[in-house]
């Protein structure tokens, strides 16, 4: 993992999402992690005081002190912060957390679902990439965990095979699908910000709205 500024302990914060400390609903280690993933590669800024709610499932947890809930809230922002620096600097060294079985086998659903839960929060600002014949397909490996029972998926296959090679190594097809993402929406934020910065305050705003740029996005 690429050298980032700041610390946390990701078994510490693993520990405490499965103790009594937490709410029934919170989120686990895997699951919080796809959601990270997701609020850290989204088309919008998402703030942690609107999303860490969700993390806890809508219920306060029951921290023993400050100190602690310091250190837990210092967790989590940490590894948030790390999947946004390993995304700038190494995407390929991004190494999602997975449940892993007793033979080694890695299990992406809770990281999927995690994940999906994080578009949920912005579903009409991720309409773009699903209506792209291209983007939408960096989706599948993620999509293709969300299991609606063991032989199927919520892309429908039907099929075992084809749900196995959709799937394929989660360390290798969704590390690449969340670089992919995350590329396609830097490259629209980017976009958004160049047309901006070209009008002037009494031009059309490049959104579209017909207004001007001052008293639209300019404002």
């Amino acid at each position: 993992m690429p050298t980032a500024p700041f610390e946390f302990d990701i078994d510490e914060l693993d520990d405490f999402l499965i103790s009594d400390e937490a709410p029934e609903e919170s989120m686990l280690i895997s699951d919080l992690d796809g959601f990270l993933t997701g609020i850290a590669i989204g088309p919008e800024l998402i703030m942690p005081s609107e999303w860490l709610p969700v993390v806890w499932g809508g219920v306060s947890p029951e921290f023993e002190n400050e100190e602690e809930a310091g250190r837990i809230l210092g967790h989590i922002m940490g590894r948030y912060n790390e999947i946004i620096h390993c995304l700038a600097e190494a995407p390929e060294e991004l190494a999602p957390i997975f449940l892993e079985t007793a033979q080694g086998t890695l299990i992406a659903a809770d990281w999927a679902e995690g994940f999906m839960q994080a578009v949920q929060m912005r579903p009409l600002a991720w309409k773009e990439l699903y209506e792209d014949e291209d983007a939408c397909l960096m989706m599948a490996p993620i999509l293709a965990w969300l299991a609606v029972d063991e032989d199927d998926s919520v892309l429908g296959t039907g099929e075992k095979e084809g749900l196995a090679l959709l799937r394929g190594d989660p360390d290798t097809f969704i590390t690449e699908a969340v670089s992919g993402i995350d590329a396609f929406w830097k490259a629209r934020r980017g976009g958004a910000q160049q047309s901006q910065a070209k009008a002037g305050r009494n031009d059309p705003c490049p959104c579209g709205s017909g207004k001007k740029f001052k008293k639209c996005c300019g404002a």
